[in-house]
């Protein structure tokens, strides 16, 4: 039976694709690098911020010009991540149908923790007691240092919990925190993705993760 439920955020609960397409082009913009295309961004995001802008920089660019678009990039994204951001349809009625069944839920995410903890408790603290967001004391996934972080925080191990996301990244986080893992197939990367890192259980929709949860719950 499983008690508790670790969530990725970006692609898996929230659509942040054109906030994070809008803050990096108007980084590379102001650093005076070429613009890069939704579809582009899409492919650049899942291992954190600072790793979306080395991507999305042209090839060769020097660390000094690398950092300073970075920093312009998070003091954009500080303003404007609530521009277009929003929950896919279905995620607040399912989280709180998982929460009225007992589960305990937390979040553990690459982006930034400054914007993770905004977010998630305007949309989801109702629900949602733990966040794990992008720290610098701290590896980002696939490290499963953030997976065991929440699972103390939750108070369950690891054979009680089942991870949640839409990446490679997240089903190799799963893998190394040696816990059960679904690929959501709403979010920014498609089923071959999730199945070339050994993606065991994949689901199309909101209701039918909720379903699936469910029924490990009461497994």
């Amino acid at each position: 039976m499983k008690k508790a439920i670790i969530f990725d955020l970006d692609g898996t609960l929230l659509n942040t694709l054109e906030d994070l397409t809008d803050s990096t082009n108007y980084a590379l913009r102001t650093c005076g690098f070429p613009e890069r295309t939704l579809e582009e961004v899409r492919r650049f995001v899942g291992n954190g911020i600072r790793k979306l802008i080395e991507r999305a920089v042209p090839v060769n660019t020097d660390a000094e010009n690398i950092s300073e678009c970075f920093t312009v990039f998070c003091e954009h994204y500080k303003q404007n991540m609530e521009n277009k951001t929003a929950e896919y349809t279905g995620i607040s009625d399912m989280l709180s149908t998982l929460y009225a069944a007992g589960y305990k839920m937390a979040i553990v995410t690459n982006k930034a923790d400054f914007a993770a903890q905004v977010l998630c408790g305007k949309l989801f603290g109702n629900y949602v007691k733990t966040v794990v967001g992008s720290v610098e004391n701290r590896p980002n996934k696939p490290a499963p240092d953030g997976v065991y972080y929440a699972l103390e925080q939750m108070g369950v191990v690891k054979e009680e919990a089942v991870f949640i996301g839409d990446s490679e990244v997240d089903i190799l986080t799963a893998k190394n925190a040696e816990i059960d893992a679904i690929g959501v197939l709403w979010g920014f990367r498609d089923l071959a993705d999730l199945e070339a890192v050994g993606v065991k259980m994949t689901v199309k929709t909101v209701k039918e993760l909720e379903k699936l949860l469910l029924n490990l719950k009461n497994c």
